[in-house]
Parts: structure tokens; C-alpha cells; sequence
């Protein structure tokens, strides 16, 4: 019986469905869900499955593989392109099929790779090469065509009990030891695990090794990463109000919306003025360029600027016949008491978005693609791109790191622009094109994991959802409920030090993985 369940299993066509259904479970190891066994399970049963496989089936497997995790695991991207797109059905399905199946070419990558360069030892496969594979194609899924770096593998540890070894080693450093833990328990429960093995307890304790060696070090290494954590409290704090203005999307980009939305910000702001320091308002609070609405502007700077407080509102700046997405300050800048009560609008003191999401805010090809349907012709769709790295903003004289929307996705850019005077990581954005789905609740997942691995407070304003506050260990210490009107309150204390992260960043394990990678080559040509 056992072994015809075994040859079912092994059909070609039943192999790729469970290869799909494997990969679509990951999902349910990211927000919001945080079942965070889930995608080493998920990914020690495909390495397992097909360790027979031939190179071009082993590419198809983990195709199909990677489809499951992007079709189920980014379906909320589908809700943009239905809704906002103008498409029919079939097309916006074909476009979401299209993107799950380009994503899925990574991971089929990795595992290629890995048995074409180790087609015989699965120790050494399993343990170091397919790791190193599936580290530096997730990486490279982050900079390709602009990158896509969403469900990283390590982003399912966002609240399990590997985080904290973010701190030293990032979110791509987690799928790294999750790839590791992943390959010792498919080493484990495969029934050759090399060609040492044989039927005897010798060889079940050579299987179990691994995994009974990787495991409680990547627990003692997060463990550890805890206890010797380098953040320290100053012992100071900033009182912030997080405003969430809960606009619709079909109205944000509505001129007749514009003066009711940007009155219902003060509104809802002007009764916490007199206990606040900073107030956060969401990417494009103020649907409307700088020059539109200088006097609203004037008049919030000098509120702002009377109650010794200052407001980080995101806006749509203009310089020299360009358009950013933008964060600007209101109010005081560089101190507590009161400064010039004149808004400047220079461009000082301001933040722009360096990277842009594709056909939201810039069109690739847009001669050919604009006119062929609405989806690529969105609002506010022209952007230019900010500078990688920027100072950083400076309100009541505290200094904030910022990433508007996408971009806190990108942590080498976020680390680019922390420094030792930086205090609180800031990002702010607008979820409401992606619905009741599950995309907000991974966006600030990823967010999450920023805090970690730079070790400073993060603050999050969003125009429906998710609004928190985040502290250095990546723990959601308040937070306002999804698709309500609402100011989040909160008193944030301060930390100074720097995490291994903040200092090194990914070229440590980057590294380390291409060396492997070399390794593997030229034992492959000596052979």
C-alpha cells in the first residue's frame, strides 16, 4: 500500500499538484496568518519530494512550486487590477498568472542550480548549495525589472521565534537558515539521504545530525541576538498621533474631494495639538501638488508651528517640472519652540520616493502601454524617482528614516539612509487599492521586520490600515483597527546603538553564498 501511495505520489502530473499545493501553503506562514513552521515544512517536503527528480524536472517541480507560493500568496494584487484596472476578468487573471509564474521562475532557479552543481551528494545539496541558491535568487527577485522582494521566506519569521537573529544577519539571512532547517529535515525523512547511507542506525543518525546540530544553534544565535542586543533606551521618548483618514479610494483623486479631505486631516488632528509632538498623515494625505494648495499649507505650518509640534504629511512635490511623491514638515524643524511661521516650501527638509511601483507610479513603455487600457493610466502615475539615499527628516529636531509605501520592502535602501542621529524609522502608505485582502497585513509584516533588523522604533501611518507603531524588536506595540477613522496616540521611547545589520548589511551573507556557490562549481569541474 505504501508504495503505491508512493508511485501515485511520484505521477508527473500528481507530482506538480503537490508541488503547487506545497508552495501554496507557504502563505499561510506570512500575516495573517504567522504560521511560522509552515514555510520549512513546506519547503523540507518539495526538497524531499523531488530529490530523484532530473535537472529539467526538478526545474518544473519547483516552477510549480513557486507558482503556488505567488498565486495564492500575492492573489491580493489581483484586487488592484479588477477593481482600478478596467480590465475584463480574464485579462486581469491572466496578468495576476503571468506575474505568479515570472516570480516562480526563482525559486526553479535555485533548485536547478542546486542539482545540476550537486547531483548526487543531498547532504551537501541540501545543506549548503540549495541554501545559497535560494538566497541569492530571492535577492536578485529584489532588483530585477526594479525587484519584487515580497514573501521572502524569512518575512514568515516576522513574529516567531527566529526574528531576532534578523537583527545581525536580515530577512534574507532567515531564509537562509530557514532553507538550512528545511534540507536537514528532508534529510531526515528521506530514505537515502546520500550515498553513505544504508538500513542501519549508523545511517538514521548521520540523516538526524543536521537537523539536531542547525536547529538549536539558529535557536541559540536568535536567543542570543536578544540577550546581547547593542539597542540601549536613551530614556527619552516622542509623543506622536498617527491619523488615519480612512478616504476612499474612488474619491482621493477627485478635485472636489481635495479641500474635504485635507480638512478632515486637521480636523482630526487639532484636538491631540496640545500633547503632541509629531503627527503622521499617510502617503498623499494632500492628494494635490505643493503650489496647489500653499494656503492650506501656510495656515497647517502655522498651527503646527504655534503648538510646538510638527506634522509629516505625504504630498505631491514639484521641482523643476517634476513630480515626486513626497513627504514634507510642517511646523518646527529643528527644535521644539516655535520657528519662522512661514511655510517655506523649498524643497528642504523633504523626502521623495526613490523607488517607484511599476504602473502605479511610473509606466515602462508607457507610449505602447497607456492607451491600451485604464490599469496603465492610474492616477498620479508619472512620478520621477527621489535619490537612494537622502538626509533625513528633521522635525522638533528628532530624525526620521523614511520609505513612502513599496520601498520599506527594500532594505538595503532604508538601511542607506539610517545613521547614528537617526531616531525612529517612518513609512507611510496608502493599501486602500488592495482592498480587504491580505496585502496591508504583509506590507506592515515586512515593515516589521525593518524595525528589527535597523533596531530603531517604526512609526506607520496608513490612509486605511494598517496604522502602528512598531518597536526595535519588530512587536506591534499600538495600532489602530483596519478600514476606520482614527489617531493612533503614542508615547515612543527613544534607543541609540546599532545593530550587526545597520552596520554591515547584506554583503556579509551575499557573499557567503556566491563563495558556496563557487565552491560547488569547481568541485563540479574537478569531479
Amino acid at each position: 500500500m505504501l508504495l503505491r501511495l508512493r508511485a501515485i505520489a511520484h505521477h508527473p502530473v500528481i507530482r506538480l499538484v503537490l508541488a503547487y499545493l506545497a508552495g501554496a501553503s507557504t502563505a499561510l506562514g506570512f500575516a495573517p496568518y504567522a504560521l511560522w513552521p509552515i514555510y520549512p515544512l513546506a519547503m523540507a517536503f518539495a526538497l524531499g519530494h523531488s530529490r530523484r527528480l532530473t535537472p529539467k524536472q526538478t526545474f518544473l517541480y519547483w516552477l510549480s512550486f513557486g507558482f503556488g507560493c505567488f498565486s495564492v500568496g500575492i492573489s491580493w494584487v489581483h484586487v488592484s487590477i479588477d477593481t482600478y484596472g478596467g480590465l475584463p476578468l480574464i485579462a486581469s487573471l491572466g496578468l495576476m498568472a503571468i506575474l505568479a509564474l515570472y516570480l516562480a521562475l526563482y525559486p526553479a532557479l535555485a533548485a536547478y542550480l542546486s542539482i545540476k552543481l550537486v547531483p548526487k551528494s543531498l547532504t551537501l545539496r541540501f545543506l549548503a548549495v540549495f541554501p545559497a541558491a535560494w538566497v541569492l535568487t530571492e535577492w536578485a527577485r529584489g532588483w530585477v525589472l526594479t525587484g519584487f522582494p515580497w514573501l521572502w521566506a524569512g518575512y514568515s519569521q516576522t513574529n516567531g521565534p527566529l526574528a531576532p537573529l534578523a537583527s545581525n544577519i536580515g530577512a534574507l539571512g532567515l531564509s537562509l537558515v530557514l532553507a538550512m532547517i528545511a534540507g536537514a529535515l528532508a534529510l531526515t525523512f528521506t530514505h537515502r539521504a546520500d550515498a553513505l547511507d544504508s538500513n542501519g542506525p549508523r545511517s538514521f543518525s548521520l540523516r538526524v545530525a543536521p537537523l539536531l546540530l542547525i536547529t538549536p544553534l539558529a535557536g541559540l544565535g536568535a536567543f542570543a541576538s536578544a540577550q546581547l542586543s547593542p539597542i540601549t533606551s536613551t530614556g527619552k521618548s516622542v509623543k506622536v498621533a498617527l491619523v488615519q483618514g480612512n478616504i476612499a479610494q474612488s474619491m482621493k483623486w477627485q478635485p472636489e474631494a481635495l479641500w474635504p479631505t485635507m480638512i478632515k486631516y486637521m480636523d482630526l488632528s487639532r484636538p491631540s495639538l496640545a500633547d503632541t509632538d509629531l503627527f503622521i498623515w499617510p502617503e498623499a494625505a494632500i492628494p494635490a501638488p505643493e503650489y496647489m494648495v500653499e494656503e492650506f499649507l501656510d495656515n497647517a505650518n502655522k498651527v503646527a508651528n504655534l503648538n510646538n509640534s510638527a506634522i509629516i504629511t505625504g504630498i505631491i512635490s514639484k521641482q523643476q517640472n517634476r513630480f515626486y511623491n513626497s513627504l514634507i514638515v510642517l511646523g518646527n524643524h529643528q527644535q521644539l519652540q516655535q520657528e519662522s511661521a512661514d511655510y517655506r516650501g523649498d524643497g528642504s527638509n523633504e523626502f521623495r520616493k526613490h523607488h517607484l511601483l511599476p504602473i502605479g507610479e511610473f509606466v515602462p513603455l508607457e507610449d505602447l502601454l497607456r492607451p491600451l487600457a485604464p490599469f496603465f493610466n492610474l492616477p498620479m502615475s508619472s512620478f520621477a524617482r527621489g535619490d537612494f539615499q537622502q538626509p533625513n527628516l528633521d522635525a522638533l529636531g528628532h530624525q526620521l528614516a523614511p520609505a513612502i509605501c513599496y520601498e520599506i520592502a527594500f532594505p538595503e535602501q532604508l538601511r542607506a539612509n539610517v545613521n547614528a542621529g537617526t531616531e525612529l524609522l517612518l513609512t507611510v502608505s496608502n493599501d486602500a487599492w488592495f482592498g480587504r485582502s491580505n496585502g496591508p497585513l504583509q506590507h506592515m509584516e515586512i515593515a516589521q521586520m525593518r524595525a528589527i533588523e535597523l533596531g530603531r522604533p517604526l512609526l506607520r501611518a496608513t490612509n486605511n490600515g494598517v496604522t502602528a507603531v512598531v518597536d526595535p524588536q519588530g512587536k506591534i506595540t499600538h495600532s489602530l483597527p483596519q478600514f476606520e477613522t482614527g489617531v493612533l496616540k503614542a508615547e515612543v521611547p527613544l534607543v541609540s546603538g546599532s545593530t550587526g545589520f545597520a552596520r554591515w548589511g547584506q554583503t556579509p551573507l551575499l557573499l557567503l553564498c556566491t563563495i558556496i556557490l563557487i565552491g560547488a562549481v569547481i568541485r563540479k569541474l574537478r569531479l
